[in-house]
């Protein structure tokens, strides 16, 4: 089934340094930008992440230090991929947890000023989970009857995801073939930030997902426990979490000022 699209729509993958989205680095990342009329381009790049590789992740994607020594940094490449999405949706394999957060920290750290509030997110395997609780591998088994060569590539991955979505919209009628919809259906919660430290609630009001004041607005927080938020500035969050709950202090603070 051919995606039915308003916006171009970029599938893509990243290999990384580790799994923490606060401290690990992209190593490689691979997108395929899928456009209304069904044309299709692809890019595969390799980075340098600027620190070792441990063995346990070159082990999964099979790239060592030696392999990017001689690549760009993120640094070096970051506004030739921000210009790439520009004004695309973005979809891909666990990518709300684990991708999107990522290659936010990445711009972040860099300076490089990308607005993702606007997209949307189709994640192809919470809708796989949802359905059938399986792997990339055995969905691309089940759904397009193919076993995935080189997994664990950024590249094989990034095709075996666009492939597994589009056959997701063949099996299931319920699905609908809008990308509104595949992004809401796929997300397991309404995030604030990337990261899922602040949700919305059902009333649409910021919560935070974490810690003592899980579940509380995180304008009354703020209001009744300043310090909270110098603590979350000065801890191991992500940028991105930093960043929006900055915004939400300052808008809280300009409609103090206002009224």
């Amino acid at each position: 089934m051919k995606l039915n699209l308003k916006n171009p729509i970029v599938f893509f993958d990243l290999e990384t340094t580790g799994t923490n989205i606060n401290t690990d680095r992209i190593v490689e990342i691979c997108y395929l930008k899928v456009y209304p009329n069904g044309n299709e381009e692809a890019k595969t790049l390799r980075i340098n992440p600027e620190m070792h590789i441990p063995e346990a992740s070159s082990a999964i994607h099979g790239i060592y230090d030696a392999d990017v020594a001689d690549c760009p940094t993120f640094k070096e490449v970051a506004k030739n991929i921000a210009r790439d999405i520009e004004g695309c949706d973005l979809a891909g394999f666990n990518s709300n947890r684990f991708d999107i957060p990522v290659l936010a920290e990445e711009f972040l750290r860099v300076g490089v000023d990308i607005d993702m509030t606007k997209r949307k997110f189709v994640d192809v395997q919470v809708i796989f989970h949802k359905m059938e609780q399986r792997t990339l591998s055995a969905a691309y088994k089940f759904y397009c009857d193919k076993n995935l060569e080189d997994a664990h590539t950024a590249e094989a991955d990034t095709r075996a995801t666009y492939e597994v979505l589009k056959a997701q919209l063949d099996r299931y009628s319920d699905l609908q073939n809008d990308i509104a919809f595949l992004a809401d259906y796929s997300s397991f919660s309404k995030n604030v930030d990337f990261a899922g430290r602040m949700v919305y609630d059902d009333n649409g009001v910021e919560v935070f997902n974490f810690g003592k004041y899980k579940g509380m607005s995180v304008a009354e927080v703020l209001k009744k426990d300043p310090g909270y938020y110098s603590w979350i500035l000065n801890s191991d969050f992500t940028l991105n979490t930093k960043a929006v709950l900055t915004k939400i202090r300052l808008r809280e603070m300009s409609n103090l000022i206002t009224k």
